[in-house]
């Protein structure tokens, strides 16, 4: 909906339910985002909530409406003496700032506006800035946020919906995230609603809870310290055991030497020397700066095979760092594996009670308590994954963010924003440090270099040979003169030889493309791929003995046969994990095998003699290091269509050498592929070259990231008429509509699978499937750009005239 709509039609479109839009909604009224002030700060201490649902609401409203609701007396909400027809009186609003601007929970885009509330007396304590709330929208509750109290509305007073109750206990919703939030929704032309519910989780009242009594009990700590201070210790240790119980994590607010804590966070024991950045060019410095409270923005390229500091040690000092001089750090990681060796790295140096782990796929309390743990300044580091960006740690002054090329750090729901992203915008709105670090460097991370506003840490390139490990290609001319079949094995004679020597010292590290046993089969008289008969999805083989099984419908292809010959047998065209540990084992019989991927992914293996195979990223650590990595598949991986296949494959097995003990102490890799330019990208280990080579190739082109990018997706006539409602400025470049092959639900703003074939959609017609419009603008045009599809969404979300049009920004998979 356009942002100069009118109160009152902008209330005649809004919507009365998640789904559906009124005829008229007069009981709230809209803001345009640009002109809200400055959110106020943190609140101080409120009463509990009322809770989620049901009668227990009731608490926070006043004996006379709850008799009036009883009697059946009040109008369409049920506020009896207080109400009329569902609005608050005037006399019954707050005193001061009776006006609460709230921001819904609602996905739909025309609803991404502020509307004006009243504030009961009864809750005005606790109604404060960042608050979860309750309220009736077009005759339905909803959930949303204050955002600001004011003394103020474009409405009557008596013409207001009031707040219906309270539904947090805090005021979680910082104003720095709040405003990072509407910049990432900016930037993705999302909604501000889809934002928050990435960056604040769920509440959980219990935790909620013990906060509150830990905050209690240190005011009645220091109200009895001021008076006596021998007995503060005493009644501090009496009225926080409770909260010590729910709250474990959270170090007690009654110990005398908490204040001493926030003022100046303790270290767990006085670093070394930064002996690990100090092989680096510019990270002594770097170390240094952070020491003294300066803001600190690089691109670090960590060594490989280091045996004393790896990637987790310059993590855990660079946070000690800012932690010495009182400001908190986040540290984003992209799995779970990644997260507990950052997380052990950082406890070594950092007293655990200020470290705080949150992680997406944790239980909601234990989530709920890191979150809780950071908003109330017990947490001054938080680590986790893609949801860590948004902690509201206090006195926040660094972020790093590792491994920045990992998909786990996209978030997979609207608005669909990377991690990165989001920390570039932090760092930037609040002035922060941000430290992007990896083995591997990606064009984006380059160009941040490229453009100044961060600076590259890197050791050099005497540091770098004596600390990678020898890496052999079995493409080079050596290996193809003695061994001409080499470049068509997938298990060349040079791989043998290498484990064989290897193994003799310690594990063996064997990468494969794809999990599984056979992931796809073809004919094996015409060699078309295998095909379900039903729904003609691709067939594998989940596991030795089973028979084909469809990879859309799981149906077992027990009588298949060929829909381009007739015949009924089938080959193996791929070998998935299980399949390879199965050859190996045969060749090697002595030797124990162990397979890493899908669900059953290893996090770490003794030094002792073993295969162990493993897809990309599932890599267990090997005590010591491996003695030798095989990286099959290789050619298979990069024939793979779209624009970052080669950077995605140089940091696989980037990340796998990296396993690998130095080539001094025997460390050996060996590479199957013939793609000339990444091989020797990794044996050369110029990963960052290879960053600066495919920017400047993308700046020809005008590819991401050299410029901005955004893909709409939808029914073709949806994606014309919401062009048409966008208006794009002349010089933004158009590729499209093309189909993509899917069928769009109407019921859903996001598309379902890619996956599905042609032939499935076949039947139907050319309004189901769905097109696919890219976008490519420069970042000057960006903000413009942005502006104006959320404006667009916002008005095709009101009107309704045809199916939604999906819109993502900057996304990877894509292209």
């Amino acid at each position: 909906m356009p942002a100069d709509r009118t109160p009152e039609r902008a209330s005649d479109q809004a919507a009365s339910s998640p789904e559906q839009a009124p005829d008229r909604v007069p009981l709230a009224t809209e803001r345009a985002p640009e002109q809200v002030p400055p959110t106020p700060g943190r609140a101080p201490e409120r009463p509990a909530p009322a809770e989620e649902q049901g009668p227990e609401q009731l608490a926070l409203m006043a004996e006379p409406v709850r008799s009036a609701r009883a009697g059946g007396r009040g109008a369409s909400g049920g506020r009896g003496a207080r109400h009329r027809s569902g609005q608050l009186e005037p006399a019954y609003l707050a005193e001061t700032d009776p006006v609460a601007r709230v921001r819904l929970e609602s996905h739909l885009p025309h609803l991404d506006r502020l509307f004006d509330y009243g504030v009961p007396q009864d809750l005005s304590e606790g109604a404060q800035a960042g608050t979860r709330i309750r309220v009736r929208f077009g005759g339905q509750q909803m959930r949303g946020w204050i955002i600001e109290r004011t003394a103020s509305s474009e409405v009557a007073f008596d013409r207001l919906q009031p707040i219906l109750s309270l539904q947090s206990a805090l005021p979680v919703l910082v104003p720095q995230v709040l405003a990072v939030a509407e910049l990432t929704a900016q930037r993705c032309a999302g909604t501000v609603a889809d934002v928050l519910r990435c960056a604040v989780p769920p509440r959980v009242a219990s935790v909620e809870k013990a906060a509150l009594a830990a905050r209690d009990s240190a005011e009645a700590s220091a109200a009895v310290a001021a008076v006596n201070p021998g007995a503060a210790q005493r009644a501090g240790h009496s009225g926080a055991e409770e909260a010590a119980e729910a709250l474990p994590d959270a170090q007690a607010e009654t110990d005398p030497e908490t204040a001493a804590h926030r003022a100046r966070p303790l270290i767990a024991a006085e670093p070394a020397a930064p002996s690990a950045w100090s092989e680096y060019v510019g990270g002594r410095e770097a170390i240094e700066a952070l020491r003294g409270g300066q803001r600190v923005r690089a691109v670090v390229q960590a060594l490989p095979s280091h045996p004393e500091h790896d990637l987790y040690d310059l993590i855990a000092q660079a946070v000690a760092a800012a932690l010495e001089s009182g400001r908190g750090s986040v540290v984003v990681v992209p799995d779970h594996k990644t997260l507990e060796r950052a997380q052990r790295a950082v406890e070594a140096v950092v007293e655990p009670q200020l470290v705080a782990r949150l992680h997406s796929e944790d239980k909601p309390t234990p989530r709920y308590r890191a979150f809780v743990q950071a908003l109330e300044g017990h947490a001054r580091v938080v680590i986790g994954t893609r949801p860590a960006v948004w902690a509201p740690v206090e006195d926040l002054g660094l972020i790093v963010v590792v491994d920045d090329g990992d998909h786990s750090l996209v978030e997979p729901r609207a608005p669909y924003h990377h991690a990165r992203d989001v920390a570039l915008l932090r760092a930037q709105h609040d002035d922060l440090g941000l430290l992007v670090m990896g083995q591997a460097v990606t064009p984006e991370a380059e160009r941040l270099v490229e453009t100044g506003w961060a600076s590259s840490i890197a050791a050099q390139r005497p540091v770098l040979r004596a600390n990678m490990p020898r890496i052999e290609s079995t493409s080079d001319s050596w290996h193809e003169a003695h061994d001409p079949l080499a470049g068509r094995a997938r298990l060349p004679e040079t791989a043998f030889r290498v484990a064989r020597r290897a193994l003799a010292d310690g594990p063996v590290l064997v990468q494969v493309a794809r999990t599984g046993y056979a992931p796809s089969l073809t004919c094996q008289r015409c060699r078309n791929a295998a095909r379900c008969t039903v729904c003609d999805g691709p067939l594998s083989v989940p596991s030795r003995g089973r028979l084909p099984q469809c990879g859309w419908c799981a149906r077992q292809a027990a009588n298949w046969s060929c829909g381009h010959c007739g015949a009924t047998q089938w080959r193996f065209s791929s070998v998935g994990s299980e399949r390879t540990a199965e050859e190996l084992g045969r060749a090697f019989p002595q030797v124990p095998v162990i397979w890493s991927s899908g669900d059953q992914v290893r996090r770490e293996i003794p030094a002792a003699p073993a295969l162990v195979v493993a897809t990309p990223g599932a890599e267990p650590q090997a005590e010591g290091g491996y003695a030798a990595a095989l990286l099959l598949d290789g050619d298979r991986m990069l024939s793979r269509p779209g624009l970052r296949v080669e950077e995605e494959v140089l940091r696989k097995w980037v990340h796998a050498a990296s396993l690998v003990r130095r080539g001094s102490a025997g460390g050996t890799v060996v590479v199957t592929s013939e793609h000339e330019r990444v091989v020797a990208s990794l044996v050369r280990w110029d990963v960052r070259g290879h960053a600066a080579r495919e920017l400047a190739e993308r700046r020809t082109l005008q590819l991401p990231p050299a410029v901005r990018c955004a893909a709409l997706t939808g029914p073709l006539p949806a994606l014309e008429a919401f062009l048409e409602l966008v208006d794009l400025p002349d010089d933004v470049r158009t590729v499209g509509p093309a189909p993509v092959h899917q069928r769009w639900d109407e019921e859903a703003e996001d598309p379902q699978s890619e996956a599905a074939s042609a032939d499935v959609l076949g039947g139907l017609s050319d309004d189901d499937e769905a097109h696919r419009l890219l976008l490519f603008f420069t970042y000057s045009q960006a903000a413009e750009v942005t502006r104006r599809l959320r404006a667009a969404r916002a008005e095709a979300s009101a009107q309704r005239k045809h199916a939604p049009v999906n819109v993502r920004c900057d996304v990877a998979d894509l292209l």
